[in-house]
């Protein structure tokens, strides 16, 4: 099973006080113990990273940064072009570009599901784990 982890649930695994913590965790406990393979895109990488340094603090964003170790794949310029094609298609949803080329991924790539707590992936038909 392969599994994208968005920025959301970064921020609840490491935030003790965020809303979803616990169920972040269990999640996780979860995902390893089924042997799932956790995947980041770069874009997600460095929105984890802003969302840290704004939400928690810089020592917990570089910690993260320089210890994560989940597979990485690469944002192409096709997923990107893909996903400008997914927000202005959804011109009612307000899905960010680091949203968007997430589903382009898993779209190019046959990604099973999203760790995620964004309700914009089960908007726009992902199956998630978390939410």
């Amino acid at each position: 099973m392969i599994v994208l982890v968005d920025s959301s649930a970064v921020l609840a695994l490491l935030n003790n006080q965020d809303r979803w913590h616990e169920k972040a965790v269990a999640v996780l406990k979860s995902l390893v113990a089924k042997g799932a393979t956790l995947v980041m895109t770069n874009f997600l990488v460095a929105e984890c990273h802003a969302l840290l340094l704004a939400r928690l603090d810089r020592n917990i964003a570089l910690e993260w940064l320089v210890t994560f170790d989940w597979n990485l794949i690469r944002v192409t310029p096709g997923d990107e072009s893909f996903a400008r094609e997914i927000i202005k298609r959804y011109h009612d949803k307000d899905f960010s570009l680091t949203d968007a080329t997430s589903f382009a991924v898993i779209r190019r790539h046959g990604i099973n599901f999203a760790f995620t707590f964004d309700q914009h992936f089960k908007q726009y038909g992902i199956a998630t784990v978390g939410r």
